[in-house]
């Protein structure tokens, strides 16, 4: 094997491409088992980003469920999740175009449950999601979201549709803001779902309620868990009819019960995160192997893990599998499926034998890292913890370069990529992203930043951005880049930032920070439909996010002195500070942060003669979904730091 050739940081040519990053991936989501079948959604960048209900028979054969002109995705909540399920080898699904939910057998061509648009409503006015099959009385039970009103806020509500036939459906629940998670006792007399209302936002607080359910309607509902200060998520019955669901009332997203008096008990109290924020429906930490066993996944210390959790002891017996990423996770007797991946294993659908601990992946999101002459190039992350300004720590995951066909010159010190994730309320993903391994295989290193307001640390290190969006988290990305810079890792002259929705109003208000210091870490950065004026968003945004502000800035009305904190918090408004070139990529139907967000920046920045890199997609929205804008948006960002920051490198 020929020895590395020294080459500056930045420059190096590598395998890993844009193309290969954008056409040999897929999304992988919602793990389902029904009988000895296990299915899942692929997101397909090839197809234009159409999203693909598959089955993994027992005879280890794979097949699409869902034909081609339909795609099984849905809007409810905007961010959607659980749109497909599968229930005795019938599947039913939320198509993306239209909305409607069908139902399909075998071979046979989707049929649908629910109307068409009537004349003069919209199309996709009417969503559903995150629902649950009643076999006894052939009933869909599931979240619907209702778009008919232009001119006001959409409701959502809970509703059971008959299974065999097409129609409106009937409300079960309603009055709440927000509904998620609907499930349905064993016997079928019981019915949990989630609820809340504005300005709460469903990782700050939640309310579990149950009712009696007769088949028609709901009695008697009863709230038994959750409230303004309490995140509840995913209740599910135990095979015996027990209600479980998680909780952070301890400070940590625990697993708890609801026991014969009523009371809640903590299953398993542990300094772990059982649960994940909600910005999907569907999601699933822990399933059922019996009454008195489940299989779970929780996160410790920023890394996650799966385990046996005997529900009688609280004794956790950790599975030992070369993943720190779990989710989705499924149990049906004794197969267990789920989605895993790990910093350089790619994300997979693994079966698991939760006994002998044997371990199938049976398919990839990717099969890049299994290639030798990729492989060999990927960089793995060392979690770091460093101090912040306000006498705390953060957290982050580093990668440094790495390219076994190359070495930088010994005197030389990489230039370094800042990472903001979006939500805010979110976190750093430990599973292999192709896109950082594009930047660490040519020579840049990415720092992938939790700052306070992540998730997986508890409750109250999520609450540190409750009211200090842009405060908060641009205090923590500049001083996770200070820290790399003290401990030599990093050059400090070359220093880029970049970001998507959430992340990228980090990264611009960086940009225009008030603290020089934190201006003058930064040569250049990267918006990816990035918010520029958070006042405009809390004007003009759906309905899931339209009082997210609130909580990470300040209740918001015209009349309001608030309105000001808005203002001091708006990079658009501030950009005379900035002196830094930005590139923005925005979807041009993007309904969470409208384009006109991106082009106010873009307008100021040009109009003080600073460069503006401004690429609009068509077709795509929240998030690029199709190969060919992915690859662009990739190869245009690296362009635009390489050429502007990266190749004007110097001795450390």
């Amino acid at each position: 094997m020929p020895h590395p050739t020294a080459t500056p940081f930045g420059t190096w040519s590598s395998p890993v491409t844009s193309e290969l990053v954008a056409s040999a991936s897929i999304n992988l989501a919602d793990v389902l088992l029904d009988g000895n079948d296990v299915y899942w959604v692929e997101g397909r960048p090839q197809e234009a980003g159409r999203h693909v209900l598959v089955r993994h028979n027992e005879d280890e054969a794979k097949a699409d469920v869902t034909p081609q002109l339909f795609s099984a995705r849905t809007r409810v909540h905007e961010y959607g999740g659980a749109a497909a399920l599968v229930a005795d080898g019938i599947g039913y699904f939320s198509n993306f175009q239209d909305q409607r939910l069908y139902r399909i057998e075998g071979d046979g061509p989707p049929v649908p449950l629910t109307p068409p648009a009537a004349p003069g409503q919209p199309d996709a006015a009417i969503r559903y999601a995150d629902g649950r099959i009643d076999k006894g009385r052939q009933l869909w039970i599931g979240v619907r979201e209702d778009h008919r009103q232009a001119d006001k806020e959409a409701i959502n509500s809970i509703v059971a549709l008959d299974v065999t036939s097409e129609g409106a459906g009937t409300v079960l629940v309603d009055g709440n803001d927000f509904y998620a998670s609907p499930r349905l006792s064993p016997d079928g007399r019981c019915l949990a779902w989630l609820a809340w209302d504005h300005p709460q936002m469903p990782w700050v607080g939640t309310e579990l309620w149950v009712a009696e359910f007769d088949g028609t309607a709901v009695e008697n509902p009863t709230r038994v868990a959750g409230g303004p200060g309490e995140s509840v998520f995913q209740p599910e019955w135990s095979p015996d009819g027990v209600l479980y669901f998680v909780s952070d009332r301890s400070g940590w997203w625990n697993i708890h019960r609801r026991d014969a008096s009523g009371d809640t008990v903590n299953v398993c109290p542990k300094a772990a995160e059982f649960g994940r924020p909600q910005w999907n429906l569907g999601m699933s930490t822990y399933a059922f192997l019996s009454s008195t066993e489940a299989v779970c996944t929780y996160i410790e210390s920023g890394l996650g893990k799966l385990a046996l959790l005997d529900l009688e002891t609280a004794r956790l017996t950790e599975i030992d599998l070369p993943y720190s990423d779990f989710s989705s996770v499924r149990a049906q007797g004794e197969k267990v499926a789920f989605k895993a991946g790990a910093p350089t294993l790619a994300s997979a659908i693994v079966v698991l034998n939760p006994r002998s601990g044997e371990a199938t992946v049976i398919r990839k999101s990717s099969l890049l890292a299994d290639d030798p002459a990729i492989h060999r190039h990927l960089a793995a992350p060392q979690p770091v913890e460093f101090p912040t300004p306000r006498g705390q720590t953060a957290f982050a995951l580093f990668y440094p370069p790495k390219n076994a066909d190359h070495r930088a010159p010994d005197t030389e010190l990489p230039p370094l990529l800042v990472r903001c994730h979006g939500g805010p309320t979110s976190s750093a993903s430990s599973t292999l992203d192709l896109r950082t391994q594009f930047w660490t295989s040519r020579g840049v290193a990415v720092v992938d930043v939790d700052y306070g307001g992540s998730t997986g640390y508890g409750r109250a290190y999520r609450e540190r951005l409750h009211g200090m969006w842009g405060v908060v988290d641009v205090e923590d990305c500049a001083a996770a880049a200070r820290y790399l810079v003290d401990k030599g890792w990093v050059d400090a002259s070359r220093i880029v930032i970049t970001g998507s929705s959430a992340g990228g109003f980090t990264t611009l208000s960086c940009l225009t920070s008030s603290d020089p210091a934190v201006r003058r870490m930064f040569r250049a950065g990267g918006s990816h439909y990035g918010v520029s004026d958070p006042e405009a968003l809390a004007r003009d945004t759906h309905k899931f996010e339209s009082r997210y502000l609130d909580w990470l800035i300040a209740p918001y009305t015209e009349a309001d002195d608030h309105r000001e904190t808005y203002r001091q918090r708006s990079p658009v408004r501030h950009a005379d500070r900035l002196a830094a070139p930005v590139a923005f990529f925005q979807g041009a139907e993007d309904k969470i942060v409208p384009p006109s967000q991106t082009e106010l920046m873009v307008a100021a920045l040009r109009q003080k003669g600073i460069t503006a890199q401004y690429l609009l997609f068509a077709g795509e929205q929240h998030g690029f979904r199709q190969s060919s804008n992915i690859q662009w948006a990739l190869d245009a960002e690296f362009y635009f730091f390489s050429t502007l920051v990266f190749r004007s490198h110097g001795a450390a």
